[in-house]
């Protein structure tokens, strides 16, 4: 796994949660921006599934086994999409703190799949 890239999603994904949690502290529901910034942590969960997978086709092993490795990579690409979806079924603050919760997972999910790997 690419370390930076790893790096980069957890500190995006907890920016993400830091923003949704201030708009909840707000009282507001998740706007159009908040949608933004979602795809731009989609978008790195999912060069880190394609990195992640291209290494395992190399050759390369995870530490601690290529099946949890993959549903990990897998978890991660869905939970912050999961959460947006659901954050638009409840207009409300509920909406962002579940945006915010998705940022916090996903950032621990960054960190076991780090350890999975062998870090």
């Amino acid at each position: 796994m690419l370390d930076a890239l790893t790096v980069a999603t957890a500190v995006a994904a907890l920016a993400l949660a830091a923003w949704c949690g201030w708009a909840a502290y707000r009282d507001q529901p998740t706007k159009d921006w908040h949608f933004i910034g979602m795809a731009v942590v989609t978008v790195l969960t999912l060069v880190q599934l394609v990195v992640g997978i291209v290494q395992l086709a190399r050759g390369e092993k995870a530490e601690q086994g290529t099946t949890i490795f993959v549903a990990y990579l897998i978890g991660s690409f869905a939970c912050i999409p999961a959460a947006g979806f659901m954050s638009l079924a409840e207009r409300t603050r509920w909406g962002s703190i579940t945006v915010a919760a998705g940022g916090v997972v996903l950032a621990v999910l960054q960190v076991r799949l780090y350890d999975i790997w062998g870090g």
